[in-house]
């Protein structure tokens, strides 16, 4: 047995090295393209409620413009409202913080906030569809939020 537990080890040892000299990009798994948007807020403000987002664009090239519809639910499960919000340019690899004033809306009744539709996703390289196929959706509220 002491031989096995002795070849184990070096075996071990030298499984452990050549993890160790292996690039750690190498070790990651590929970045997959996606338009990650967070609700990372909802507080109250002058003119209503203000909505947070953090986005992060990891489509592999600069969004010129990206705009979205969204609906707002109320406690009650309906359609409070649609509106359009306009995150303007998305470099890639940025995140970005944005905030958008929802004038009259009361965020304690906000229940769900939905992404209806893209209505601007413009960069040189990039599908028209591609800020709805590829978005990834986050919150970090007690309001529901995604597609």
């Amino acid at each position: 047995m002491t031989g096995l537990t002795a070849s184990l080890r070096l075996l071990t040892s030298t499984l452990a090295m050549s993890l160790a000299m292996v690039p750690a990009r190498a070790r990651q798994p590929a970045l997959v393209p996606a338009l990650a948007l967070e609700l990372n807020g909802a507080q109250p403000s002058e003119k209503g409620c203000r909505l947070t987002f953090v986005v992060n664009n990891n489509l592999g090239a600069d969004l010129f413009k990206a705009a979205f519809e969204i609906a707002l639910f109320n406690e009650a499960g309906g359609v409070d409202r649609l509106t359009v919000l306009d995150f303007k340019d998305l470099p890639v690899g940025k995140t970005k913080v944005t905030r958008f004033d929802l004038a009259g809306t009361d965020c304690a009744k906000v229940s769900r906030v939905l992404i209806n539709s893209a209505t601007e996703c413009a960069g040189t390289g990039v599908e028209p569809n591609a800020c709805m196929r590829k978005l990834k959706t986050d919150t970090r509220t007690g309001i529901a939020f995604g597609v």
